[in-house]
């Protein structure tokens, strides 16, 4: 079983939402074949919680006013270190970079199949290496 034509469309329009607030490491897997409960995962990370939350935000207005969709379940709001967003047929995850790490969901599905995203959302991949590359010069004092 693969992902249906609507969650495919769920998760480009996600990761286009996500990519439009500077979301790092977006990505997205085909789940359907080792979940019974949603078809697809998008994984995204940014390195503070104001912005954890603004993707989150931005997401679901998105997905709400172009697709008509919204999430069943919201998770994380609070501490907005790692917010899930479950609309049945995908499941967003947007996680600080330092749970992106600790956590490392891409290892446990690593098996699934990549789901291709639009050009906007595959360009962030690397960007929070890039982020904390940016981050150690400046407290070496490299960059002023």
């Amino acid at each position: 079983m693969t992902a249906t034509d609507r969650s495919i469309e769920l998760i480009n329009a996600a990761a286009l939402a996500a990519a439009d607030k500077l979301a790092h490491d977006i990505i997205a897997y085909d789940v359907s074949d080792v979940l019974s409960i949603t078809d697809a995962f998008l994984l995204a990370s940014a390195p503070s919680d104001r912005q954890v939350k603004a993707i989150v935000d931005e997401i679901e207005e998105r997905l709400n006013k172009d697709l008509g969709a919204k999430p069943v379940r919201r998770e994380g709001d609070r501490e907005a270190r790692w917010v899930l967003l479950d609309y049945v047929d995908i499941v967003v995850h947007v996680q600080h970079s330092e749970e992106r790490v600790f956590y490392a969901l891409e290892r446990l599905w690593k098996d699934c199949p990549e789901i291709d995203l639009p050009q906007e959302a595959k360009a962030t991949r690397g960007k929070a290496a890039e982020h904390a590359k940016t981050l150690a010069g400046e407290e070496d004092g490299e960059l002023r």
